[in-house]
């Protein structure tokens, strides 16, 4: 028999296994539902952070597709000719607060610290982050828009990430740097894509990777490329790694599982990969090249076995290429498809937005209320982010959607050739749900970052942080989803809409004043990037007064 049959039929029938030793209560599946996934079971792969004891007890168990998702595009499969990487971090402990990292220049024999997990730091100089090494600095160290995962610098190139685990047995206890630092100095010492896995393959070389599988998603003004990266396996030194160019005119998705097969290294402008690459496989008996199986990266370092992972590249990828039709219980998907429509910003925001709305999927489908005058409508607490709690109560097979309700922050970005940098690189950031949450440019010319965003809310509530004024909202929502969500977008809809619409405009005077003085089109991208950030949040905070004043008597 086929040995891909052979592994979808051990896909479908693993959960529901698991499901009947459980008596279905750990998953909360129903006979005859849509999917038959143990989704919420941890099943002891490898994952990046362990689940707080308080998300446990609310959500129960995490599965091990509950990670981001990132989307690729190139530059002629976008409306402009931009490329775009993206990022929905979707954690309960990354930090909310971020800021601009100035460029720097160095002096000959300085050292560069290098921290552990500095995306859960309270701040910038935060005295408790632990310093796991130091590395050579270079002469000079680029600017950068720095979050839990830095996102873009001065020379447009930016990165996405979502974690895809790998085997346990490639962690690595032999180095000192981990995904979320091997981030920022790509940033700090590389201009392009292409440059910046060179950076990564000499650092962790030298130094090691200590983290888990992760794909990081380039793009820089001209070329997008996926990256996938694992350690060399306990005790040694180094990593293993792989990266595919997505071709210009498609656009890929990642959604923590690998994504790269078959590699071809000679094919220098379509492949990159360690030196390593298939010898560690074959030291780990993960491939054996007497088998006659082609080498896959994606199976010889991780799995496919995800189905929340596959699930959301089968939806971004068939939204991108309807025409495709592609099967959502497949196991592998195109690694890119080519888009039949070019898509703009707002269109992958559309998709980052989505709950597998009008499938079989769509987790709201069957909750249904009847009016006063016999209307069948769907019941107002019908919401796609409902917690193990409510999935259980309503025998509703869970779903991890596009969208998700623990994203500390989604980042679309735009490079663009024809600009100069600081106008070109655009950020377009929003905290929270991507649901219930406008997004707004920051250029990456700008010197600061509002205030509000400079702030951790992870501790505690406070009212001086952006995150918060978006999480409250979001949060009041899920107790009648379909009334609020619509009052929700009544805020978000026209502050998005705004920003879409004027950035031509915004753009044509920054460029104007950049032919003056590129410091007076710095200053003036600062101001618009703070003032509209800062108007949606005052925005929010009322809204949330708002929801609680008009909502208060169904909280009983």
């Amino acid at each position: 028999m086929d040995t891909r049959k052979l592994r979808r039929l051990f896909l479908f029938l693993v959960p529901v296994l698991i499901c009947l030793v459980s008596g279905g209560d750990a998953t909360g599946l129903k006979a005859g539902g849509p999917t038959a996934q143990a989704t919420g079971l941890k099943t002891g792969g490898p994952t990046a952070q362990a689940a707080p004891a308080a998300q446990l007890d609310r959500d129960g168990p995490l599965c091990e597709c509950e990670g981001c998702t990132s989307i690729l595009v190139g530059k002629l499969a976008s409306v402009d000719g931009s490329t775009t990487t993206s990022h929905s971090c979707d954690s309960t402990s990354d930090r909310t607060w971020m800021n601009i990292v100035p460029n720097r220049k160095h002096k000959p024999g300085e050292m560069a610290k290098v921290y552990y997990q500095p995306k859960e730091t309270k701040g910038p100089d935060d005295p408790d982050r632990v310093e796991t090494g130091e590395i050579p600095q270079v002469a000079e160290t680029y600017a950068y828009l720095n979050a839990a995962y830095p996102i873009m610098n001065e020379h447009q190139l930016a990165i996405g990430e979502t974690t895809f685990g790998g085997k346990r047995e490639m962690q690595s206890d032999n180095g000192i740097i981990d995904c979320p630092e091997l981030y920022r100095l790509c940033l700090e010492r590389a201009k392009t894509a292409r440059e910046a896995i060179r950076v990564a393959d000499e650092l962790t070389k030298q130094y090691g990777y200590n983290d888990w599988g992760e794909a990081f998603t380039f793009a820089d003004p001209n070329e997008v490329w996926l990256f996938e990266i694992v350690g060399p396996g306990k005790g040694k030194k180094g990593a293993v790694w792989a990266a595919a160019r997505i071709p210009d005119d498609h656009v890929s998705v990642a959604a923590k599982a690998p994504r790269i097969r078959t590699l071809d290294v000679k094919d220098k402008e379509r492949f990159m990969a360690s030196a390593n690459v298939q010898i560690v496989a074959q030291e780990m008996g993960f491939w054996d090249p007497k088998s006659g199986q082609a080498f896959e990266f994606c199976y010889a370092y991780g799995s496919r076995t995800a189905m929340g992972s596959r699930r959301r590249e089968w939806r971004a990828l068939s939204r991108i290429a309807p025409s495709l039709k592609l099967d959502p219980f497949d196991e592998n998907y195109p690694i890119s498809v080519k888009a039949e429509k070019k898509l703009s910003v707002q269109d992958v925001l559309e998709i980052f937005r989505d709950v597998y709305q009008d499938t079989a999927f769509d987790v709201t489908r069957t909750l249904t209320t009847v009016t006063r005058d016999g209307k069948v409508t769907k019941s107002p607490i019908a919401n796609p982010f409902m917690n193990n709690d409510y999935l259980n109560a309503f025998k509703i097979p869970s779903e991890r959607t596009i969208a998700c309700k623990r994203a500390t922050y989604l980042q679309i970005t735009q490079s663009r050739a024809w600009l100069p940098n600081a106008i070109g690189g655009v950020v377009w950031l929003g905290y929270d749900n991507p649901t219930t949450t406008p997004h707004t440019p920051f250029y990456i010319g700008i010197s600061q970052m509002p205030a509000s965003y400079t702030v951790d809310g992870r501790a505690r509530f406070r009212r001086d942080c952006a995150w918060w004024a978006y999480r409250q909202v979001s949060q009041l929502a899920f107790f009648r989803w379909q009334d609020m969500v619509k009052e929700i977008e009544k805020t978000w809809r026209p502050i998005e809409d705004k920003a879409f619409g004027e950035q031509a405009k915004v753009e044509e005077e920054a460029l104007r004043l950049y032919k003056q003085d590129p410091q007076k089109a710095r200053e003036f991208l600062t101001k618009y990037s703070q003032g509209i950030a800062n108007g949606a949040v005052d925005a929010y905070w009322k809204l949330a007064e708002d929801l609680w004043s008009k909502y208060t008597n169904y909280f009983d």
